[in-house]
């Protein structure tokens, strides 16, 4: 059985939320990898994880590139998961169909957009049957709080 987090983004940019999440992620001990919606998505958020911050950096590559086998954390715009990761986060409109081989599954998603909320609709009612699922929001301090 899996474990499925779903973040409702309201008050906080992706940027700002994925590479917290990652960094708690690589401190388990997990790789990740990050299904993204596009290429183009995909190296903007690469650039970004080498930049977010002053003083630190994410180590992180791109599918298809040399090394992706050893990257803690590998940014694809496919399903697969060349780095052996535990954890797969899903941002950018890319939407989990199922939970595979993976303790985790992490699923952001714009509250801003729609679409995006009907697709985390249809994701969750297709997810919530023989897998831990639960529903995160943020406050109006950007702080998560589980629901329900």
């Amino acid at each position: 059985m899996a474990e499925i987090l779903f973040y409702h983004l309201e008050t906080r940019p992706l940027e700002a939320v994925v590479p917290q999440l990652l960094e708690k992620t690589l401190e388990r001990g997990w790789r990740a990898v990050i299904e993204v919606g596009s290429r183009e998505r995909a190296e903007a958020l690469d650039a970004h994880l080498w930049t977010y911050r002053d003083d630190s950096f994410l180590a992180h590559g791109l599918a298809g590139e040399t090394g992706e086998a050893l990257q803690p954390i590998l940014i694809t715009t496919g399903p697969d998961n060349a780095n052996g990761a535990s954890v797969r986060f899903f941002v950018d409109r890319a939407v989990p169909q199922a939970a595979g081989d993976y303790q985790r599954l992490v699923y952001l998603f714009s509250g801003h957009d729609p679409e995006a909320v009907a697709e985390a609709r249809t994701a969750w009612r297709a997810l919530r049957e023989g897998n831990e699922v639960t529903y995160w929001q943020q406050g109006a301090d950007g702080r998560w709080a589980k629901q329900g």
